[in-house]
């Protein structure tokens, strides 16, 4: 066989069989797959206000976990904010210095791999960079400060549990208006209608007693019925899906949200004190991916204090609460039989 047939069907068993990539934790396209997939398009919650308030409430819980000392002088007051922002929504930052900020950080776009498959330069897209290149190669030029192994950040996270607390917002605002009214009212005239509206317009506003026209109970001209109104009595209302539920559902998402961001804390349904190896666990369950983040974030800000002389850390914040965890209840069962 001549060498370009070999050539041609070594070409095309490529094409037919690809050989795998590898792990490649920067795929843009499976990033946008994963971010445009996490949102059914059937439900609009995600439009909704209380999807955003969720957002901005979680993502203010997730930022209280780590606490970041010996940063510079110009990280603080608002930088500091947009340093949390992109290190938390983004998963990392670039840091470099620049003549006319300094010691700076950028969120921007990584680009190329190494032996390890790791990127090899840090694109920064900022328009105030006038007169210099936007362009800095990894561990020469600038280093990044990493929040999680893989660059994604935390916002999936946030995302997905602000998704679900917005539809759980939905039906305990149904569910509030909902159990204020006990019976159900149909009326099989335009006139009746009317004046059932006008009556609990005012109970609504606070009435104390309400005065209607008797003529209301009076026979139908056009049924020849006696009675225009008919009534459904919701006597088993209380059991109901209803308030009180869901808002324990909300507390048990809240709880969830917290043990993946690492913030301790009892579930709502345990009445008695936790014994020593269940408030053990709880322990461990609510600090796993906290620590993983913890190893990632003093890994990157070791190459970033040997370049630049600083001396940045990142602290838990329940290390460096007075107690920590020794503040759980406990209950030590382990002489009982």
């Amino acid at each position: 066989m001549s060498r370009g047939l070999i050539h041609r069907k070594d070409k095309l068993m490529a094409k037919k069989y690809p050989k795998p990539t590898g792990y490649t934790p920067l795929n843009y396209e499976q990033i946008n797959n994963v971010t445009g997939h996490l949102q059914p398009s059937m439900l609009k919650y995600c439009n909704a206000v209380t999807y955003a308030y969720w957002q901005r409430s979680l993502f203010q819980r997730a930022i209280s976990t780590i606490d970041f000392t010996g940063t510079p002088e110009t990280w603080q007051g608002e930088v500091r904010d947009f340093f949390y922002w992109c290190l938390f929504a983004y998963g990392y930052v670039g840091v470099f210095n620049s003549d006319k900020f300094g010691l700076t950080f950028q969120p921007g776009a990584l680009n190329g791999f190494d032996w390890y498959y790791q990127p090899v330069e840090f694109i920064v897209a900022n328009p105030k960079l006038k007169g210099m290149s936007g362009r800095f190669t990894i561990h020469d030029d600038c280093e990044l400060i990493k929040l999680t192994p893989d660059y994604l950040g935390i916002w999936d996270i946030i995302s997905y549990y602000a998704m679900l607390l917005s539809m759980l917002d939905s039906g305990i605002n149904t569910s509030i208006v909902n159990s204020k009214l006990v019976w159900l009212l149909g009326a099989k005239n335009k006139a009746a209608a009317e004046s059932l509206k006008k009556i609990f317009d005012k109970i609504a506003s606070g009435d104390p007693a309400v005065v209607y026209d008797d003529a209301l109970l009076a026979m139908d001209p056009q049924t020849k019925e006696e009675n225009p109104l008919t009534f459904l009595d919701r006597s088993n209302v209380k059991n109901s899906y209803l308030t009180t539920d869901m808002l324990m559902d909300r507390s048990t998402l809240l709880s969830s949200f917290d043990a993946e961001i690492g913030i301790t804390s009892l579930p709502y349904n345990k009445k008695e004190r936790l014994v020593t190896a269940e408030a053990e666990s709880r322990q461990e369950d609510a600090t796993a991916r906290l620590m993983v983040w913890k190893t990632t974030l003093d890994s990157s800000l070791k190459l970033v204090n040997k370049m630049f002389g600083t001396d940045i850390k990142a602290e838990l914040t329940y290390e460096k609460q007075e107690g920590g965890s020794e503040n759980v209840a406990v209950e030590d069962n382990s002489d009982r039989n």
